[in-house]
């Protein structure tokens, strides 16, 4: 099965929220409600050796989604042929579990409509297999890349292969989600925080 994912990388990530205007322009998100943020992490240190940079956030594709397991309809659930973990609304009853299980706080829930809903990789768009989500189409920085992590040839693959180890980050996973989504971040601009 695929392993679909983004790349962020944060040396290039300016904090500008492009990502998120665009999530919420493709996605026809209401007022509230976002599949996509940016945290501010620091500032840390003592002046003038200060550290701070820009975190987004959104679903983490996670391999043990626990998302799925707690799902009491199965509305929560991977997609078979890419992998990429899905909400079918018509299944949703707005119970919310999900949303409490998963760790990274990147599910809403949508009260006009009674659902829950998340980043969804731009399914809409990607299922041709040659778009790109919003939020990495519209990118000013190019700080974000999709594709399979399984495939060597693809964009998040070939800019994972640019960085040494120590550069490449997950957030961390308290009950062992797995999290697919991976952080560039080099030491020379800022230490990486292991807590959100």
């Amino acid at each position: 099965m695929p392993k679909k994912c983004l790349v962020i990388n944060l040396d290039r990530c300016t904090g500008c929220d492009s990502c998120i205007v665009s999530c919420k322009f493709e996605n026809s998100l209401p007022l509230g409600v976002y599949y996509n943020r940016v945290l501010a992490v620091g500032p840390t240190g003592t002046y003038p050796d200060i550290e701070r940079y820009n975190l987004p956030v959104q679903c983490q594709q996670c391999e043990h989604a626990r998302c799925i397991e707690v799902c009491p309809t199965g509305a929560s659930y991977r997609d078979t042929e890419t992998g990429v973990v899905l909400v079918n609304r018509d299944d949703c009853i707005g119970c919310r579990y999900c949303m409490y299980a998963c760790p990274y706080g990147v599910r809403s829930f949508d009260k006009e409509a009674g659902v829950v809903g998340k980043c969804t990789l731009c399914s809409q768009l990607t299922a041709d297999g040659y778009s790109k989500p919003a939020c990495v189409h519209n990118c000013p920085g190019g700080a974000r890349f999709y594709g399979d992590l399984e495939d060597p040839e693809s964009d998040v693959s070939k800019e994972l292969a640019k960085y040494d180890d120590e550069c490449i980050h997950q957030l961390p996973a308290p009950d062992g989600e797995a999290p697919l989504t991976r952080y560039i971040l080099s030491p020379k601009y800022a230490s990486w925080k292991e807590s959100l």
